[in-house]
């Protein structure tokens, strides 16, 4: 009997011993650490935190720290870290049809993006489980404009400058060059100098992107034409996550979610602001003020015909077709709608 109770209370001790074992997520992502999508995070954190009881603890590898974001899916892989915060390129390592949210001039307005997205995430977050990874949400960054050194008014003046493209994808780069442009692969984290070196002219980037690390100052002038909306997400290595209680999981994927729509809703607020602030100069630095190059309905015309033009190679090369040609129909079915509704 008296070795029975001690075996009890041995079990019992080990049970509790491991429940108390704290889990630690770690988390990569390039965004600077004081910007508003580290706030949301460390936020989402402090939520975890509170839900397991301090079981739970989310330490956050901010501004690039881990590298770029190809770097950070191979230390997700490798488990030495479990989460990363993405934009699409980088879930294009590990999902190709996230790509699918990001085709040029595909949308006009953040509703027909939201429309689409809404309806295409679960057969989005299915693939990417398959890659054994869970999705804890969905974000975008702004809308991708380029900033270049010299001015840039039709798509063509972008075959006269060297222009940053993402190291580590081939496809992008074999896009551009056949149609006569001068992709030059660069980690994200090397932008800055490739700007100061004139390694490269000009950046695809989004207005926080280039005031937060100053991009502007170097490439000061901002066609406005929305190239594509930056989307992105934020994922854990699901054999990390499957490793919390179950009812926790549940209560920390909906923080995941609501933190997901706050970060939204906030980001696109701040992209005009972030536009207004470069175009004024920024306190001490005024003589650096962007430089905005207006696109008329002529320009636009042309951007669309000339873009519109390589749907072809992008349907199936870059985009999974099957995906193109369901985001196309979603924006098309949200357009009639919208129509309809106006009348």
């Amino acid at each position: 009997m008296t070795s029975r109770i001690v075996s009890c209370v041995l079990l019992c001790g080990l049970v509790v011993g491991a429940r108390a074992q704290q889990i630690e997520i770690k988390m990569a992502t390039l965004a600077p650490k004081d910007s508003p999508w580290c706030d949301v995070l460390a936020r989402m954190g402090e939520r975890w935190k509170a839900i397991s009881k301090g079981n739970v603890k989310l330490t956050i590898y901010a501004g690039g720290v881990m590298g770029d974001e190809p770097d950070t899916v191979n230390k997700l892989r490798v488990k030495l870290i479990q989460a990363v915060a993405l934009t699409g390129a980088g879930m294009g390592e590990i999902e190709k049809g996230v790509a699918a949210l990001q085709i040029p001039l595909m949308f006009q307005s953040y509703d027909e993006l939201d429309y689409v997205r809404d309806r295409l995430a679960p057969l989005l977050e299915k693939r990417i489980a398959a890659s054994g990874f869970t999705v804890l949400n969905w974000g975008d960054a702004g809308w991708v404009y380029f900033f270049s050194d010299k001015p840039v008014t039709r798509l063509d003046d972008l075959k006269n400058l060297k222009m940053f493209s993402w190291a580590g994808s081939n496809d992008e780069p074999e896009l551009w060059k056949p149609n006569g442009f001068h992709p030059v692969p660069l980690a994200a984290t090397d932008i800055q100098m490739g700007l100061k070196t004139g390694l490269i002219d000009v950046i695809p980037t989004t207005p926080l992107y280039a005031l937060w690390n100053q991009c502007f100052t170097l490439a000061k002038y901002m066609t406005d034409v929305k190239w594509a909306p930056l989307v992105g997400a934020t994922i854990v290595s699901t054999a990390a996550w499957d490793k919390i209680p179950e009812a926790e999981r549940a209560e920390m994927l909906k923080a995941a979610r609501d933190s997901g729509q706050e970060l939204r809703s906030g980001i696109r607020g701040m992209g005009d602001k972030a536009i207004t602030a470069m175009t004024g100069g920024l306190p001490g630095k005024k003589m650096d003020k962007l430089v905005i190059v207006h696109a008329d309905d002529a320009a636009l015309a042309d951007w669309r015909a000339k873009t519109e033009a390589v749907y072809p190679k992008i349907r199936g090369k870059i985009v999974p077709a099957d995906l193109f040609d369901q985001v196309r129909a979603l924006r098309d079915e949200y357009r009639a709608k919208a129509k309809g509704g106006a009348k």
